[in-house]
């Protein structure tokens, strides 16, 4: 199974408002990278984080060894532990003693499609912190979200 590295960022001018994401995916062996961003006119900074993630692995091909590198607890918790109770429960979550719709359900779902089609490692990256590809993802996302801001 190929090894990939994928390092993912997301951004919001105000939350919400206009986003941006970007990945960065990288063979291991080969060194071959593809840098993808865009954005939304009016999206919050957890959707940016989950979208970046979803399109890196929309990305492959074919079925890979995964390490996500992120910024982003909530991605990163909600990948490695909260989905799988989410599932459990109906896409939903516990907010004290009730169930409640999980937050931004479809792109979780997704996501959950996608996972099933890789295996998946994560790696938590301190975000602003001097990380290469973090600061390079972040660059990416923050120009994806100011074209939306010249629109205003």
């Amino acid at each position: 199974m190929k090894q990939v590295s994928l390092y993912t960022d997301g951004a919001c001018s105000g939350n919400p408002g206009p986003g941006g994401w970007a990945f960065i995916l990288r063979c291991n062996k080969t060194e071959k990278e593809l840098e993808r961003s865009d954005g939304e006119p009016e999206s919050t900074n957890n959707k940016m984080e989950l979208t970046a993630v979803i399109r890196g692995l929309q990305a492959l091909t074919e079925p890979c060894e995964v390490t996500l590198y992120a910024d982003s607890s909530y991605v990163l918790q909600g990948m490695s532990s909260w989905m799988s109770g989410w599932k459990k429960r109906g896409w939903k979550r516990k907010e004290g003693s009730k169930l409640v719709p999980v937050k931004n359900v479809e792109l979780w779902q997704q996501l959950d499609v996608l996972m099933g089609q890789h295996t998946v490692h994560y790696q938590h990256v301190k975000g602003h912190a001097g990380h290469l590809e973090n600061e390079r993802c972040d660059e990416l996302a923050v120009a994806a979200y100011q074209k939306y801001l010249e629109k205003r």
